[in-house]
């Protein structure tokens, strides 16, 4: 092909209608250097003139024989047309002469349409990658997200693609997606032993390529990872998933007979596949991370009162991070060797996760202490002492408040509750009689001097009565029609009134309740609640039909016993 300065044939003078380009020899010379062929045909058809570029372009067309003759199908329509000839790319123009003479032009644009080829090719991958990158970028569960490299990898890459996942506790789980006609691609999956993984696949987790050989089908088709594939003249090729230290899996592509990998091909797998390892990385890492901070919020949540003789026991919590369910709200129970138990619920300074961290200290303080002291005033300045210990040696200045108690069972099924204050707010009693009394209970902070002083009071519940322990987070909840106003100690008590039937589960809940319906879904501090309820003799509670509706004209229900 001439370089691109040389003359196109569109640069030939218009001839005249009783000139021949054949007795022109000058036109002849021009013509040899034009980038297109010329052909030129008289009245009946007859080849008059064939450029030297045409000769090699069409070596067919011969001067002096019948056009039609030449069996070249182009050359014999009346438009311009486009079509492959001797592997190269021919562009035709025809364009009629005076006295019914044709000329045709005839042009090599294989290199042109090679490189526009190229070009959209690039762009279509260019393309494929940028959407990948975005799926793949929302998934953060592994399951999701190896759904979705199999799913992406049909039809672009493969018409069966099948992800395998490196083995966990010596099973390897697998997706596979198959090409269905004009509907999105079939995805299922499926657990194999890892023993039991093909050898090419055991290869990829190596983080070795296997060569694209005929035994990669065979296998894939022995594993069941081939349906409605024709093994016969299929390719495959195995990549691996790039992960932290090793594979994260292995991805099997599969094409039927006449698909075949080329090097642009395979450059766009591995392309595909350090996406796709980075995604399921990413999956696997937050996974690993979720477990890890779920196990630790377990340990730090508030545990539930240990059952007691004589006690029931009824909790409410509400971290002011929800997303976390941890804070620095706690409370809890053990019971003690003689029957009785020690109960307690405090709150720390500071929010979120290093306050929940700080509970999870006290707590085990709690636990350890209590065996060696239940009197709550000692058992409270040993925790300070702890807590200061603590502290100190961490370089934090953390303080806590709280209300620790010992519970004494009696015969008739009243308990005898001996508190201990240290900075917290004074519980609440609510009695038979409906009357909700504040108990006399102060103290300094736990965790800030060496000696402080610690309230002590001692409460007497009869059979049916509830001691009511709470954290700031009720009394301090800011809400009302500004928004701002807090809900405070009287709204407290207004809300407990005619609730000292209920049962020590539900006097909690609808302590929470009324204050989460102050807030009206606005921020909060960590929020606490601990009932205590006298639960009658034989250690039972009571059950209360009055919150059941009633039937009409029935008598109404009365306090049965257990």
């Amino acid at each position: 092909m001439r370089s691109a300065a040389a003359p196109t044939a569109s640069a030939l003078p218009r001839l005249a209608p009783d000139h021949d380009v054949t007795t022109v020899p000058d036109w002849s010379e021009v013509v040899e250097h034009f980038r297109e062929g010329l052909i030129v045909c008289d009245p009946e058809g007859v080849v008059r003139h064939v450029s030297p570029v045409a000769e090699r372009l069409v070596p067919e067309v011969v001067p002096g024989e019948v056009l039609a003759a030449t069996g070249v199908t182009a050359l014999a329509g009346d438009g311009p047309a486009e079509f492959t000839h001797h592997g190269r790319r021919l562009r035709l123009r025809p364009v009629p002469l005076s006295a019914a003479r044709r000329c045709w032009y005839v042009e090599d644009v294989t290199e042109s349409v090679s490189r526009a080829d190229a070009l959209l090719a690039e762009r279509a991958r260019s393309l494929f990658l940028a959407v990948v990158g975005e799926k793949l970028g929302n998934p953060l569960h592994p399951d999701r997200a190896a759904a979705a490299v199999a799913r992406l990898a049909v039809p672009t890459l493969a018409d069966v693609a099948v992800l395998v996942l490196a083995p966990r506790s010596g099973r390897a789980r697998w997706w596979r997606a198959v090409r269905a006609d004009d509907e999105a691609p079939a995805v299922d999956s499926g657990v194999l032993p890892a023993a039991a993984l093909p050898a090419a696949i055991e290869t990829g987790l190596a983080g070795t390529e296997p060569h694209a050989l005929d035994w990669l089908v065979e296998q894939a088709a022995e594993a069941g990872w081939l349906p409605g594939l024709d093994v016969a003249g299929a390719t495959a090729r195995v990549v691996p998933l790039p992960g932290r230290e090793a594979p994260a899996g292995v991805l099997l592509v599969a094409r039927r007979a006449g698909r075949w990998y080329d090097e642009a091909d395979v450059d766009l797998v591995r392309a595909f596949a350090a996406r796709a390892g980075a995604a399921l990385t990413t999956a696997m890492l937050y996974r690993d991370q979720a477990e890890v901070a779920d196990t630790l919020q377990a340990s730090l949540l508030p545990v539930e009162p240990a059952a007691a003789s004589g006690v029931q026991w009824g909790t409410a919590y509400r971290p002011a991070q929800a997303g976390l369910r941890i804070g620095g709200d706690f409370y809890g129970s053990h019971r003690l060797a003689d029957g009785g138990s020690v109960f307690f619920l405090g709150d720390v300074s500071g929010k979120g996760v290093e306050a929940a961290v700080f509970t999870g200290q006290l707590r085990q303080c709690l636990h350890a202490l209590h065996r060696v002291e239940a009197q709550p005033g000692r058992l409270l300045k040993l925790l300070n002492d702890a807590l200061l210990e603590t502290t100190q040696a961490n370089g934090q200045g953390r303080f806590a408040t709280m209300v620790l108690g010992v519970t004494r069972p009696h015969r008739d099924g009243g308990l005898t509750l001996t508190m201990a204050g240290g900075g917290h707010l004074p519980p609440l009693v609510l009695r038979e009689s409906g009357e909700v009394e504040v108990v006399p209970l102060s103290g300094m902070l736990i965790g800030v001097v060496p000696d402080p002083r610690i309230g002590e009071t001692t409460v007497h519940l009869a059979p049916g009565e509830t001691c009511l322990l709470y954290s700031d987070g009720v009394t301090e909840a800011r809400g009302g029609w500004r928004g701002d106003e807090q809900f405070g100690a009287d709204r407290l008590l207004n809300a407990l009134s005619g609730c000292h039937r209920m049962p020590a589960p539900a006097l909690a809940e609808r302590v929470e309740q009324v204050t989460c319906d102050w807030l009206a879904h606005g921020d909060h501090d960590d929020i606490a609640v601990l009932a205590l309820r006298a639960s009658g003799p034989a250690g039972r509670a009571s059950r209360h039909l009055h919150a059941v509706p009633e039937p009409r004209n029935a008598v109404r229900s009365r306090e049965l016993p257990a």
